[in-house]
């Protein structure tokens, strides 16, 4: 059950990338991507929240800046009422411990020279945890994910394992220490469409157990309905629409959802994305449409959409950031 009090406070939050030759650099004019400009929500405790949009949309970049592992370049994100920004020391390794994040290549993310349960007890390791309490916690974690049998894979190593399976040890790590608040960078996209479904079951149902906190970053609607109670819809580093997910699934208001939910009528946990039904591909994040991100794949764009950013108004209990919904 959510508790409505926030753990998570994001306040016009900025990652900003400086990308470009060295010359351009030397020059003065280095290019920018935005990947995150000017976000701003809050999560409660025990809530369940999808990232969703296309590629580049900026989803894992904020991913990465509510676990801190990327520095914001402006703006807030408190963590149960502390600034991230400024943790260290002590402060810093508890927050590494109540906030983890999954990540989207489970072979990517364990080195393949580590056992399984090597690369279980590093998160351990780095909190401090009694050496002679590992092996119990490492197996109580791989049995939380529903590994059967969980001994018989802490000598294995990650190649031994198939990518089910090593996403599901990829999960358990990083909910060893009993984290408050975990990041899933779209965790299935990697796997076959047959043990998708499996790994989400298990992501929900450790998630109702723990009482988790959550954010589950996907371009796939279906998956985010599937998993997340509320939704946030982002396009070029920017929020779009902020609600309720059964909401925006059955009547978006912004004109990108609109685009989003039009692309997958139906959804499913095994349905696969047709295009989106909007103007051409999204434009280089480096020089992206003035005012309004979207306009110029908007099929409702209009002047003021050229000259203006829209602001994230509230409509019908939700957040719409669009000049259609000013008052």
């Amino acid at each position: 059950m959510t508790d409505p009090t926030p753990l998570i406070d994001v306040t016009e939050a900025r990652l900003h990338y400086r990308v470009g030759s060295a010359v351009s650099a030397m020059m003065g004019r280095p290019a920018v991507v935005k990947a995150v400009d000017g976000v701003s929500f809050t999560l409660n405790r025990g809530e369940s929240v999808g990232l969703l949009g296309e590629s580049g949309c900026g989803k894992t970049s904020m991913g990465r800046l509510l676990v801190k592992l990327e520095q914001a370049t402006g703006g807030s994100v408190r963590f149960d009422g502390e600034e991230i920004a400024t943790l260290s020391g002590p402060a810093l390794r508890r927050f590494r411990a109540r906030s983890q994040m999954i990540f989207q290549n489970p072979f990517d993310a364990v080195n393949p020279r580590y056992s399984i349960a090597k690369s279980m007890a590093e998160p351990l390791a780095n909190a401090g945890i009694p050496k002679a309490e590992w092996r119990e916690r490492i197996i109580a974690a791989l049995d939380l994910v529903r590994l059967s049998n969980p001994a018989q894979y802490l000598d294995r190593y990650p190649h031994q394992l198939s990518g089910g399976q090593l996403q599901r040890v990829v999960m358990a790590r990083a909910l060893i220490l009993q984290p408050d608040f975990v990041v899933a960078d779209e965790p299935v996209s990697m796997l076959d469409v047959s043990v998708r479904a499996g790994v989400l079951n298990v992501f929900r149902d450790v998630r109702d157990r723990l009482g988790l906190t959550a954010i589950y970053i996907s371009h796939d609607l279906a998956l985010v309905r599937y998993v997340c109670e509320r939704t946030i819809v982002m396009y070029l580093g920017r929020v779009m629409e902020d609600g309720r997910t059964e909401d925006i699934v059955h009547r978006p208001l912004h004109p990108y959802s609109q685009a989003l939910v039009a692309a997958v009528p139906v959804p499913n946990a095994d349905q696969s994305h047709a295009p989106l039904p909007i103007g051409r591909g999204a434009p280089d994040p480096r020089n992206p449409p003035s005012g309004c991100v979207f306009r110029d794949r908007c099929p409702k764009a209009h002047a003021r959409c050229a000259a203006e950013s829209p602001k994230l108004h509230r409509v019908e209990g939700r957040g719409v950031a669009c000049h259609l919904f000013d008052t």
